[in-house]
C-alpha cells in the first residue's frame, strides 16, 4: 500500500521507533545496577543497593560481583563504587572525546573573561547530559556536575539544545511533564514554546533563575553544517553581580568558534 500523500507532497515514512532496553536481561541488569549509582554517591552499601535495583539478593551478588570483576565496580570497605574503567571507557568514546578536546580551549576562554561557571552539554531526551564544567574559587553553586542531569526546559543549555533539535524532540518535551524547580521555573508549554523560537532567532538562550534562586545564565548552541545542534556551552553566575545579556555575544561567538572547528576537523578527515 502506498504511503498517504500531503498538500505538499507524499508524506514520510514514520521514524523507526528507538529500541527498548529488555532490563530482565543479563545487559539490563547490568544497566539497572551502574544507573543507581548517583553522581554525589560517595559509596553504596549492598542493602541500598539493592533497594534502589529493586533486583532480588541473589541476583546483585552475582551481577555486582561480576561487574567487579570487570573493573566496571569498586568495593571499598563493604560499599560500592564506580569504577575508573568506566571512565577509561567514557574516554574512548570519540564523539564526546573529539568534542572535549575542541571545547576545552574555549571553555577556558570563557572562564577567563567571566570568571564564572562554564559549562558544556549533551542533550539526550528531555535531559542535558553535563561534560564539561570549569569554575574558580568564586564559582556559583549550579545544581550541575560531570556526568549529572537536568531537565531541558530548566536550563540555558537545555533551551539552547531543544531550541534546534527535530520538532518531534520539541514536541515530546513540551507535550511532557515540565517539572517547576523554583517559582521562575517556566512550566507553561506555549511559553517555552516562545522562548525556543526566540534562541533560534537571536541564537543564545538564557536562564533566571529556573533551575535554582539565584543562579542565572547564557547559553549558545554548537551547530554542525545542517544547523543540527552538537552540543551546547553556558556560563551561569550569581544573579547579583553576573548580566546574561552583556556575555551573550562571547557564548556565541565561543559556540560557533567550536562548531568551525570541529567542521575542520571533519572535513580533514
Amino acid at each position: 500500500m502506498a504511503s498517504p500523500s500531503t498538500p505538499e507532497g507524499p508524506a514520510l515514512p514514520p521514524e523507526p521507533a528507538e529500541p527498548v532496553l529488555d532490563r530482565s536481561s543479563v545487559l539490563g541488569k547490568v544497566m539497572t545496577v551502574l544507573e543507581a549509582f548517583a553522581a554525589d554517591d560517595a559509596g553504596v552499601g549492598f542493602a541500598e543497593l539493592q533497594r534502589r535495583t529493586g533486583l532480588p539478593k541473589a541476583t546483585l551478588h552475582r551481577v555486582a560481583g561480576d561487574l567487579v570483576a570487570a573493573r566496571l565496580l569498586v568495593r571499598v570497605d563493604g560499599d560500592y563504587h564506580l569504577g575508573s574503567h568506566l571512565f577509561q571507557l567514557g574516554m574512548r568514546a570519540s564523539v564526546e572525546r573529539t568534542l572535549l578536546e575542541v571545547a576545552t580551549p574555549f571553555l577556558e576562554d570563557l572562564y577567563e573573561r567571566t570568571h564564572e561557571t562554564v559549562h558544556l552539554g549533551l542533550r539526550e531526551g528531555a535531559e542535558v547530559v553535563y561534560v564539561a564544567k570549569f569554575g574558580g574559587h568564586r564559582a556559583v553553586q549550579t545544581p550541575s556536575r560531570i556526568g549529572g542531569r537536568m531537565p531541558v526546559h530548566a536550563t540555558a543549555i537545555g533551551k539552547a539544545l531543544l531550541a534546534y533539535a527535530p520538532e518531534q524532540d520539541r514536541i515530546a518535551v513540551l507535550s511532557g511533564r515540565l517539572e517547576r524547580f523554583t517559582p521562575r521555573t517556566v512550566t507553561a508549554p506555549g511559553r517555552l514554546r516562545q522562548q525556543l523560537d526566540a534562541v533560534k532567532e537571536h541564537g543564545v538562550a538564557f536562564e533566571h533563575e529556573e533551575s535554582k534562586l539565584g543562579v542565572v545564565c547564557v547559553a549558545a548552541p554548537v551547530l554542525d553544517t545542517e544547523d543540527r545542534p552538537v552540543a551546547a556551552i553556558s556560563v551561569a553566575g550569581l544573579a547579583t553581580r553576573f548580566r546574561p545579556a552583556e556575555h551573550a555575544a562571547s557564548v556565541h561567538a565561543a559556540a560557533a568558534g567550536i562548531a568551525a572547528t570541529l567542521a575542520r576537523r571533519k572535513a580533514l578527515g
